[in-house]
């Protein structure tokens, strides 16, 4: 169905186009749910391998792609160079030392994300950067230019939901309680307050698990203590209280 003529008869913003390369489907779908978030980008193929990933750029020729360049295939590096003379790539991976950044800077890469270590937010922000020709600003793998030190970031870290108690662990409690008529809700923790925004935007076990790469079983063991300490027998229940607790009592963009 297409959407109604404009009024001001200005024509909506082009969305961005993304290609995802992933050989896990799972995680696939997570960042697809992710991006997905936000009315302005859009995934337009998902793929599993280097080759499979070539022939999706050359068909849709997207603003971005977002590559694991450590797939079980071995060919997301292979293909880099390539996809990266057609549009910015994102590249992916769990492995955030200086040698794979590195490595895929010199094969054409516009920037480097580390698998676990970003928000749906910083995602789409490095995706719109990296669009734009911008240099990417995002949870930050090790410095290129030096061998080890993850305190030295090559990308810029933005405030973000698992950023909100700095200081604290992800099993730590995070700011002060809230006092209710039906009890007290506990602070969650910084990764109970990420499952909790996934959970209020609508994605499955499934998919939290692939956005935050932690096993199934885990996102439930995080989703029945978010349910104690909310007070709440069920996901509508566990929204509703959500989205009336102010920003600090919920760990939201609590500064440093």
């Amino acid at each position: 169905m297409s959407p109604p003529p404009s009024t001001t008869g200005e024509r909506p913003a082009p969305r961005l186009r993304i290609v995802v390369a992933d050989d896990d489907p799972v995680v696939r779908a997570g960042l697809t749910a992710l991006l997905h978030q936000h009315p302005d980008l859009v995934v337009v193929a998902g793929v599993a391998d280097g080759p499979a990933a070539r022939e999706a750029v050359a068909l849709h020729r997207p603003d971005v792609v977002l590559l694991d360049v450590r797939t079980r295939f071995g060919d997301g590096l292979d293909a880099l160079p390539h996809l990266a003379r057609i549009a910015p790539v994102l590249t992916l991976t769990h492995d955030g030392t200086a040698g794979a950044v590195r490595e895929a800077r010199r094969r054409g890469a516009c920037g480097h994300l580390v698998h676990g270590e970003f928000t749906a937010g910083q995602l789409a922000a490095a995706v719109r950067d990296a669009a734009a020709g911008r240099p990417v600003s995002g949870p930050a793998a090790s410095d290129a230019r030096t061998d080890g030190a993850r305190g030295a970031a090559e990308f810029t870290r933005r405030p973000s939901l698992s950023q909100s108690n700095v200081g604290h662990s992800s099993t730590e409690p995070g700011p002060a309680a809230l006092d209710r008529s039906h009890g007290v809700v506990t602070a969650l923790s910084r990764r109970e307050v990420e499952v909790m925004e996934l959970i209020a935007s609508g994605l499955t076990n499934q998919q939290i698990a692939a956005s935050c790469f932690i096993s199934h079983k885990t996102v439930k063991n995080h989703i029945n203590r978010i349910f104690a300490k909310l007070n709440a027998g069920n996901r509508g229940e566990a929204i509703a209280v959500w989205r009336e607790l102010p920003g600090p009592a919920a760990g939201r963009e609590v500064g440093p």
